[in-house]
């Protein structure tokens, strides 16, 4: 305990530690007193002394033991010991960021490990957890859109709502316009100067109430900048399809509208990716991240906290039992 006390302790004057060089000149100083003086005593008062044996013979440097001890508490108290505590505040202007995520049943396919969604929410996880000061919001899309958590800074919010994310929870299909829409009407009142959606999905647009291509347009028209992201391999990948003698895995052709995802990110001011593995899907969320940085200044504000009031005390304490000891048990007669 008390070596966890000490691993937070930093010494504001640690020159002060030289002092401890008095001690064995102090040591070296008591011992040729005590020697002088024992050399000095007359024979009949050694004779008479021959044979006796008390604790006070053993106990009688216990005086300059509470000395050297007080002194050393001195020298500590006057290296000056503190505790340091570094806090960081935030300023400056963030970014409003929606990730649109598609999660139609394709998006079990396990070309990704262990399926294109759950390599998906691992990605948006660590994509949050690196904007300290951003607003971030998570939409959900198949064959209708839905908010699962609006514009926060709330980072704990955010991963809980991603993690709540699996498949089935809305009607199936790929609804990419209504997902769009859905993501830039929470973008619409926002007061920030930089607005993005970072849209991911693995299909063709096959339904919702909104065309894509008009979700675009609204989204120009707000200033709403687009990324968007095709996941899939080339071909066929493995999915997980339910029949009447259970689930069985099937081969699916990938097919990814990559001409409407590029002309979306385009006309916006964003960029297309694709994502073919866990691995460069990883990258496209650091490569966003890179390209949509926050103006933000850390402040780094140290305070220190002096704790040289206990070594002070058990100097004082020291001293006392020195006193203490050398006028009244260890007093010499007149």
């Amino acid at each position: 305990m008390l070596f966890d006390y000490f691993n937070d302790i930093i010494f504001g004057q640690p020159w002060a530690f030289a002092l401890f060089i008095l001690l064995p000149v102090l040591i070296v100083w008591y011992v040729l007193k005590n020697n002088s003086s024992r050399s000095s005593i007359p024979v009949s008062i050694i004779i008479a002394a021959k044979g006796l044996s008390s604790w006070k013979t053993y106990m009688r440097h216990l005086p300059f033991v509470c000395r050297l001890l007080c002194l050393s508490f001195i020298i500590v108290a006057l290296a000056k010991p503190q505790t340091m505590n570094d806090e960081q505040h935030a300023e400056g202007e963030g970014v409003d960021i929606v990730l649109c995520i598609d999660v139609s049943g394709s998006m079990t396919a396990q070309d990704f490990q262990p399926n294109r969604l759950e390599a998906a929410k691992k990605v948006a996880i660590d994509f949050v957890n690196k904007r300290l000061t951003d607003r971030i919001g998570i939409v959900i899309f198949s064959g209708e859109s839905f908010t699962q958590c609006p514009l926060t800074t709330d980072h704990n919010v955010l991963i809980t709502a991603i993690q709540n994310i699996r498949n089935g929870l809305l009607e199936d299909g790929t609804a990419i316009g209504s997902g769009l829409g859905t993501s830039v009407d929470r973008l619409r009142e926002s007061k920030s100067k930089t607005k993005i959606v970072v849209l991911l999905t693995d299909g063709e647009n096959n339904g919702g109430l909104i065309d894509p291509k008009t979700a675009k347009e609204i989204a120009k028209s707000f200033g709403v900048r687009v990324y968007t992201i095709g996941v899939g391999s080339e071909g066929f990948a493995p999915q997980p399809v339910n029949t009447p003698l259970g689930v069985v895995m099937q081969n699916e052709k990938v097919s990814i509208d990559e001409k409407l995802l590029t002309e979306i990110a385009t006309e916006t001011g964003g960029k297309y990716f694709r994502a073919k593995d866990n691995e460069s899907l990883a990258d496209i969320y650091k490569n966003i991240d890179g390209l949509e940085k926050s103006k933000v200044e850390i402040i780094n504000t140290i305070r220190y906290q002096d704790k040289f009031f206990p070594f002070v005390i058990a100097a004082l304490f020291f001293l006392l039992m020195e006193l203490i000891l050398n006028y009244t048990i260890f007093r010499k007669s007149p």
